[in-house]
């Protein structure tokens, strides 16, 4: 296994790291999510990220009694604020009230005393952006969280953030958790360069696309049996479910199998060729997926495997109309 130092901070993360959302609480039986966590542990992986609207509550309490059995020192614990937790209009969003009820209630769940990492989810534009930042700023004073992050926040907006910190001697967000793979590149033109500049680390969601890039999925219309294509969350993969998507990525499987890497290790690496992508998140349904997404961080690829990969899939990379 890899670490890398995540931003401008001491923190040093597993360059995989193991996450929770449609997973572990929901679809994936507990003893099966045990398996997956303690292989990855064995495997290296330190950082385990998870959130408080994951399953509503249940991701955080079913990582709970695994994580009692790491070494807790060792670990980076990460989970999230923002979305909504009830149906009071206090219950959502980064008002000073509503990060410090959830905050109690995430360390209640996960049965911990502090979390390594707290992320605001997204951007709330009817809070003002000082409240959250004092409020984060009053969580690492207190010692229940000794960092905290972003996730999907867009470039001026986290420059924002940490210029409010940095004018007030407050802690500044060391972390930015974007949606990031082969297919879905919308933070390179402004997020990650602007990242390097203020020093944020990126840990990356979705990184196979939903398991697109894993090659498993051949027909738009029938995915097999099993698969989050077949299940509730397909809609949640629409914008890469797609034939000519498919069909790209299948294109993809004899570069891989030249390189003698599996395509999703192969996925994962593409990721973490940019420095400042600090770890990759996956998501692994059994055991078998975990120590496969592990191979990606011993990887050493060939610049020109990536060029040929880029090059196939150029013509189907999902767009937003969104500068990020």
């Amino acid at each position: 296994m890899q670490y890398r130092a995540l931003g401008h901070s001491g923190l040093r993360l597993s360059v995989i790291g193991l996450g929770s959302w449609l997973t572990y609480g929901s679809t994936v039986a507990a003893q099966t999510a045990r398996d997956c966590i303690l292989r990855a542990y064995e495997g290296g992986v330190n950082f385990f990220d998870t959130a408080n609207i994951y399953a509503r509550g249940e991701a955080e309490k079913t990582l709970a009694p695994i994580l009692k059995e790491l070494n807790r020192d060792a670990i980076v614990v990460a989970s999230k604020v923002y979305f909504p937790m009830g149906d009071d209009p206090n219950e959502r969003g980064l008002s000073r009230k509503h990060i410090r009820t959830q905050i109690d209630a995430s360390l209640r769940r996960l049965q911990v005393d502090y979390l390594d990492l707290y992320q605001c989810h997204r951007y709330d534009l009817e809070t003002p952006i000082e409240e959250t930042c004092n409020m984060m700023n009053d969580l690492v004073r207190a010692g229940k969280i000794l960092y905290w992050g972003v996730s999907e926040w867009n470039a001026d907006q986290i420059v924002s953030a940490v210029n409010v910190c940095r004018a007030n001697a407050w802690a500044v967000p060391i972390s930015n958790q974007p949606q990031y793979s082969l297919l879905w590149r919308r933070i390179e033109q402004r997020v990650l360069p602007m990242c390097e500049q203020y020093g944020l680390g990126n840990v990356v969601w979705s990184p196979l696309a939903q398991g697109i890039l894993t090659g498993k999925y051949t027909d738009a219309n029938r995915p097999p049996k099993g698969t989050r294509a077949a299940g509730p969350a397909a809609e949640m993969m629409e914008d890469f479910f797609t034939q000519p998507v498919l069909d790209a990525v299948q294109r993809l499987l004899p570069i891989a199998k030249h390189a003698r890497h599996p395509l999703a290790a192969l996925a994962l690496a593409w990721c973490l060729r940019q420095p400042t992508v600090t770890s990759v998140i996956v998501g692994a349904t059994t055991v078998k997926h975990v120590e496969e997404n592990l191979r990606a961080a011993e990887l050493r690829v060939d610049p020109s495997t990536f060029d040929e990969m880029d090059r196939i899939l150029q013509p189907v990379l999902v767009e937003e109309p969104y500068l990020a």
